[in-house]
């Protein structure tokens, strides 16, 4: 009997870790943003500091909602990644964010991504804040988009923390576009 329980739990390891899947690769473009190159000074605090159009494709047919995340892996703030933007609740129906979102928390227009929400970035307000790094260095800025398989309930002010833990067990599809953007010093 024993030897049929372990067995039997071999069995389940396995046959959970086989239905264990990876996301789907999202791919992830912008009219204005290209990856490995520097972002346009409209879409920095050096410039107009507006948010670029994004478009993405791939995602798997069961998507609920998509949520995206822009941070900087080379602006560290206690010990994570600095966030310049958070956005949930993105229908799944919409193949892409256009530019110059209002800073609205909860976005009404355009209609196709109407119900969307801008969670709060690291400089704790909602909506997009684009790059804006101290001189010296570039700093890579990294766009990710996430399928979901299930519709998310945070209401307005959520954190990047907060999606994530909410997005756990949901992920069905990611992928992500990383651009350049370095101040010199003067």
């Amino acid at each position: 009997m024993r030897h049929l329980l372990c067995a039997f739990a071999i069995t389940a390891v396995a046959t959970g870790a086989a239905f264990a899947q990876t996301p789907a690769t999202i791919t992830v473009t912008s009219a204005t943003l290209k990856a490995g190159e520097t972002i346009p000074k409209d879409h920095t605090a050096d410039g107009k500091n507006v948010s670029p159009a994004l478009m993405w494709s791939g995602a798997p047919a069961a998507t609920k909602q998509f949520a995206l995340i822009l941070d900087d892996p080379d602006a560290q703030f206690g010990g994570q990644n600095f966030v310049h933007w958070v956005v949930y609740n993105i229908p799944a129906a919409a193949k892409g964010l256009p530019t110059e979102l209002p800073m609205d928390a909860t976005l009404t227009t355009p209609p196709e991504i109407a119900g969307t929400i801008q969670g709060l970035s690291g400089f704790r307000r909602a909506g997009y804040r684009g790059p804006a790094p101290p001189p010296g260095k570039p700093h890579h800025y990294t766009f990710t988009v996430y399928a979901l398989d299930t519709a998310l309930t945070l209401a307005e002010g959520a954190t990047k923390a907060d999606l994530m833990k909410a997005m756990e067990g949901h992920i069905i599809g990611q992928g992500s576009l990383v651009s350049i953007y370095e101040r010199f010093k003067q």
